[in-house]
């Protein structure tokens, strides 16, 4: 009996968003005002593909963007708290669903020797094709109206608790570490034991406040974190009750 953690990326894991920071590999550290106007909400991936092609075109080159994102701070205490998960394995499956894209979540991770905390990561597959360009697609096609078009994380966490449950894997709870709007739609279908940690004045945060003032109340617990340590503290209440 395993306690699930699921964990967003950026502002989360990492103290910033990947797809912004990549922005300082352009020419002058920004992008042509054309490009930034052509950003249609709900569509970032491929907005994200044509920033990856202008940078692509600009002669950027995969080591440069490498360099980048792995010079991206990790939060405080995530190191702490990756490290607590890593020694405690025989009580945690963690997961990442994220709307970032697998070669930067990769290059994180393993260039902070993290990478095997974690036994799966959800996010829009992205690789370098023969130009030497980044490509990213969508992680998926959805029905859920209240998320981005590429990923609804909700849908994710369901179909991967179910696939679990039919291997033999039941988790007494789920905890789930955000910070962003796309991270309000699977926070609001936990259930009654598992634990929402929305970051501390970030938008999931100020959206579950929002809720709980108008009187929609969720199932789940909701501890708000500003730090690693402070999950540490949490999970450790939790595995020694």
């Amino acid at each position: 009996m395993k306690i699930l953690l699921v964990f967003d990326f950026d502002n989360t894991i990492i103290d910033d968003n990947s797809d912004t920071w990549i922005v300082q590999c352009a020419p002058d550290k920004k992008l042509p005002v054309e490009l930034e106007d052509s950003y249609e909400k709900g569509f970032w991936t491929e907005f994200m593909g044509r920033v990856f092609k202008y940078l692509g075109e600009e002669g950027v080159k995969a080591e440069e963007m490498k360099r980048a994102v792995t010079s991206m701070p990790f939060t405080f205490g995530m190191a702490e708290l990756f490290s607590f998960i890593r020694k405690h394995k025989n009580k945690f499956d963690c997961i990442i669903i994220s709307d970032s894209n697998s070669v930067f979540i990769s290059w994180a991770l393993e260039a902070a020797n993290f990478h095997d905390v974690f036994d799966k990561v959800f996010t829009n597959p992205a690789a370098f094709d023969s130009n030497g360009h980044l490509t990213v697609e969508n992680y998926h096609a959805h029905s859920c109206n209240r998320c981005p078009k590429n990923l609804c994380k909700n849908v994710v966490l369901e179909e991967f608790v179910d696939k679990q449950l039919k291997e033999g894997v039941n988790y007494t709870q789920v905890v789930y570490i955000g910070d962003g709007g796309n991270d309000v739609c699977p926070v609001t279908f936990l259930k009654k034991n598992d634990v929402a940690m929305p970051r501390k004045g970030y938008t999931l945060h100020k959206t579950l406040s929002r809720m709980s003032q108008n009187l929609q109340p969720m199932e789940s617990n909701v501890v708000v974190w500003s730090s690693g340590l402070e999950i540490i503290s949490h999970l450790q209440f939790l595995i020694k009750e």
